[in-house]
């Protein structure tokens, strides 16, 4: 199994969750850009499920020598790398803050993901787990950069899954909502629409398993989004979201 992304809570939670539910993995791959806070959580693994496991360091915002990774084989990937950044009224005209954002959330991390992709297609089996997010359905002045990047990760999830479809390779979109997690720390979250990593993790291993193509966290999200998307433009714009 690859992990891209794995210190986010939703990753380490879906790993523990596949491996309760007696999934095997010769090894584990945990990509990060933080190895001390991985490394707790792949001796986490090592001692509880005896899992082996192996931490690559991966910095989005470096340039990425990919013959690092020739040897790994996996057929499942999940990519939970993400990055917020500063709201618009604080980071939108600050350059550094949006092509990080960009990035991270996207132009970066493609690369890595058509990478593996191209393993999984030459083996013609695999499955893509990406998690995106429900910002990306339309673009709303509190969050429009993180939004447009995860738009584009959307769109290109969407397209990798039309593409590998005949390659036997699945691809999945996960829309996860409102989340508890680090990177949400002090935001004023409703908690009926919060969902928690382990929350995420069981509904993302039961969409994974049953092959579902495109999953929200929590159900409501899918009746919150198809409201937005469908509010009249000239009603939108003036809406403080």
């Amino acid at each position: 199994m690859i992990v891209l992304g794995s210190t986010s809570e939703v990753a380490q939670a879906f790993v523990e969750k596949a491996l309760q539910e007696g999934e095997k993995f010769e090894r584990i791959y945990l990509f990060t850009s933080n190895k001390e806070t991985t490394e707790r959580f792949a001796r986490h693994i090592d001692v509880k499920f005896l899992q082996q496991s192996e931490i690559i360091e991966l910095d989005l915002t470096k340039e990425i020598n990919y013959q690092n990774f020739d040897y790994i084989n996996s057929s499942l990937l999940f990519c939970a790398t993400g990055y917020l950044g500063d709201g618009t009224e604080e980071g939108l005209y600050d350059n550094k803050n949006t092509q990080r954002i960009i990035d991270i959330n996207y132009s970066k991390l493609v690369p890595v993901i058509n990478y593996f992709a191209q393993k999984f297609e030459s083996r013609r089996t695999g499955t893509i787990i990406g998690l995106s997010s429900v910002a990306g359905e339309r673009g709303r002045q509190s969050n429009f950069i993180y939004g447009s990047a995860k738009a584009a990760f959307t769109a290109y999830l969407s397209g990798l899954r039309n593409y590998l479809f005949e390659k036997k390779v699945h691809v999945m979109t996960v829309k996860p909502g409102f989340m508890a997690t680090k990177m949400t720390e002090g935001l004023p979250l409703n908690p009926k629409l919060t969902a928690t990593p382990k929350q995420a993790a069981e509904c993302i291993y039961s969409a994974f398993k049953k092959q579902r193509n495109v999953t929200y966290v929590l159900p409501i999200w899918s009746v919150i989004m198809l409201v937005i998307r469908n509010i009249p433009e000239f009603v939108f714009k003036k809406l403080k979201l």
